[in-house]
């Protein structure tokens, strides 16, 4: 099998306020890991929680030190719809996620409403920008993955 047939591991990450669903929606869904997509996950009965995803979109960009970040993808998704009372209309979040450029999902992990497609969607995408940066890179590379040493409660920072 050549390099290019082999599997690739991707990660997501979801981040949002506590209490939105994150970690519902991911246990829902697969406990693979996966890489370069980012969940921005929200309650649709929650407007703090909403209001709060630009905060947590940024604190990505930092925190997780994207190779692209002018052009990372980001999934924003809506959870728990299968509640009455919704504080955020799909429009205000479709429009929110079409001024960022990420591509907006709603559904209920509670419910099992629409859990697989967000996730499908980030795997391709995460796929698709693995392939582009792989395919511009001209050096080699080799990604490997090692047990933590024991520490014996000694600090290494």
């Amino acid at each position: 099998m050549n390099d290019r047939n082999k599997p690739v591991t991707l990660k997501i990450i979801l981040v949002g306020n506590s209490g939105v669903g994150k970690s519902s929606f991911m246990n829902r869904f697969v406990n693979h890991r996966f890489t370069n997509i980012c969940l921005l996950v929200f309650d649709v009965t929650s407007r703090d929680s909403f209001s709060a995803l630009e905060e947590w979109r940024k604190e990505f960009l930092i925190q997780g030190e994207p190779q692209d970040p002018d052009h990372f993808s980001f999934i924003v998704l809506g959870n728990k719809t299968d509640l009455s009372d919704r504080e955020v209309s799909g429009s205000k979040a479709q429009q929110w996620c079409s001024e960022i450029g990420a591509q907006y999902f709603e559904g209920s992990a509670k419910a099992d409403l629409d859990v697989e497609k967000p996730f499908l969607t980030a795997a391709r995408s995460g796929l698709q920008q693995y392939k582009k940066h792989t395919l511009e890179n001209t050096g080699h590379f080799q990604i490997t993955c090692e047990q933590p040493r024991e520490t014996r409660n000694a600090c290494e920072c």
